[in-house]
């Protein structure tokens, strides 16, 4: 059993859609978890803390340094947050199993999608940075809204766009949004998240 401290709330239905959120560095499980309820109103959500922490600071794998991660950190929780998602999954009835992150919950939520594409079947992933090349994977069928600021200086534009290559280019319906801003999410982020969410 995959043991992360989470926060639950079931849906609407038995059938109701799951979505699961990941937090950005020095959030928490309730980060996202009543805009979750905004953005898709009849989903069950599950919320896992991010069980490293940087200097107080909680978040998913560790990093040497900005923007350099610890690949052994990041393979071995990468293992181990799939199999809490497919415990999740396991759980309930849920129609379409949904994925949201920001910054590092964005880039834990990659990385589980990297390695286990058949998870998700649609992902926001909000100023992720994958600093590597993944692996080729069949994302046919899948759904994933990349957003992010032009000027963020954490997430370089032309990594993201990198990702949003590597997702097109490996079967996945991509989008990208973009806003003028930095790291920050701004509210045509969270719009664009609702109108790809419920589709």
């Amino acid at each position: 059993m995959a043991s992360y401290h989470f926060r639950s709330a079931e849906g609407s239905t038995a059938e109701a859609p799951l979505i699961l959120l990941f937090h950005g560095t020095g959030g928490d499980e309730n980060q996202f978890f009543e805009l979750a309820a905004q953005l898709v109103p009849d989903a069950a959500r599950v919320a896992p803390r991010g069980d490293v922490s940087e200097q107080g600071a909680l978040r998913y794998f560790r990093r040497t340094g900005e923007g350099v991660y610890d690949m052994a950190d990041l393979a071995q929780r990468t293992e181990a947050m799939a199999n809490f998602v497919r415990e999740q999954i396991a759980a309930r009835k849920s129609s379409k199993v949904l994925g949201l992150g920001y910054s590092n919950g964005a880039n834990i939520l990659a990385s589980v999608q990297f390695a286990a594409p058949d998870l998700f079947d649609a992902t926001v992933l909000m100023h992720p940075l994958i600093p590597f090349a993944p692996q080729k994977a069949d994302f046919s069928g899948r759904r994933v809204l990349l957003t992010a600021g032009r000027r963020d200086p954490i997430a370089p534009a032309q990594m993201t766009e990198k990702l949003a290559d590597y997702f097109l280019g490996n079967g996945a319906g991509t989008e990208l949004v973009w806003h003028e801003g930095g790291h920050e999410i701004r509210q045509e982020e969270l719009l664009a998240a609702r109108t790809f969410l419920s589709a």
